[in-house]
């Protein structure tokens, strides 16, 4: 695709996405819960789980049916919903503490921070429930595809992957990590999380582990969400607050651990470098159609040279 084509294409995915969102996302939760939910995912973000999603759900031929459409749809949001809870939780002041993400005030400080504890609560457990729709309500999706869908995000947000890669990071403040310890935690934090994105649009399209291409995606997932980790720890110590839309030099200030850190600003953009070379040669060996890989192929330097 040229640079307008991605374009295109990635504002026609992120604007169903950003419906569907906001659709499910009730405005009506009790309490105020509602509008803290909405402020912490609507209208804002990359979306770039949700593009993977969608991206490898082309690749993989999910589009070709209404249930693979409409799955893919259900996982795209799902990701979002879990990343955002996520967002909500790390930013409170018994994690990192921050107080701007996305350009605007973190949800604690905006609605208290019991408040922020439960709209990441809710929107956590409601990842799920978009995943597995009441009958009727998901165009045909099979249960078996639904549960499918729910263990890989299960798993890439829990002890195996997300949250246990927030116990090492703050376990790990203070203190000098080799790379194999540093990778570990990136590839469990952030990583597990971009890698799952794109095996759940894998699983759409009728993918499963063993075969060639499941295989070669779930690859090009892993390099993607340890290289995307890597330019972020670049962004943090190189661009200022009004740029990333968060607190910039955050992670220096609270002396922890960065690929900066530990192989410096060049160490880290050649490592970078590397792990898209990686990706794009798992693309490669995929066997699947050309035409199908490029928006993973566009995403995958979107991600690497990335200025925000």
């Amino acid at each position: 695709m040229s640079p307008q084509q991605l374009a295109v294409w990635s504002e026609a995915v992120l604007a169903s996405v950003e419906a569907a969102l906001s659709a499910w996302v009730p405005a009506s939760a009790p309490a105020g819960l509602g509008e803290a939910m909405r402020y912490g995912v609507l209208d804002g973000g990359k979306r770039l789980r949700a593009l993977l999603v969608q991206a490898a759900a082309e690749a993989a031929g999910a589009t070709a049916t209404e249930a693979g459409c409409e799955a893919a749809l259900r996982a795209a949001c799902a990701v979002e919903l879990i990343h955002a809870y996520s967002l909500v939780h790390d930013d409170m002041p018994c994690m990192d503490n921050d107080v701007l993400r996305r350009g605007k005030p973190t949800v604690h400080v905006a609605f208290g921070e019991a408040q922020a504890m439960l709209a990441g609560d809710a929107m956590q457990a409601l990842a799920f429930e978009v995943l597995t729709p009441d009958e009727g309500e998901g165009a045909g999706v099979p249960p078996v595809l639904q549960a499918r869908l729910v263990r890989i995000l299960a798993r890439a947000s829990g002890q195996a992957g997300m949250a246990g890669g927030q116990a090492i990071d703050l376990a790990s403040v203070g203190q000098a990590l080799d790379e194999a310890t540093l990778r570990d935690m990136h590839r469990r934090k952030t990583g597990a999380l971009l890698r799952a994105s794109v095996q759940m649009g894998a699983a759409c399209g009728g993918l499963h582990p063993g075969q060639p291409a499941w295989d070669a995606l779930t690859d090009y997932g892993h390099a993607m969400g340890l290289a995307f980790q890597i330019v972020d720890d670049v962004l943090d110590a190189t661009q200022p607050s009004d740029t990333l839309g968060k607190t910039a030099g955050k992670d220096a200030d609270a002396n922890k651990p960065t690929y900066v850190s530990l192989l410096g600003l060049d160490g880290a953009r050649q490592e970078a470098n590397a792990l898209l070379a990686q990706a794009l040669s798992a693309l490669s060996r995929s066997g699947l159609a050309a035409q199908a890989l490029q928006p993973l192929s566009d995403l995958a330097h979107r991600i690497v040279h990335r200025d925000h």
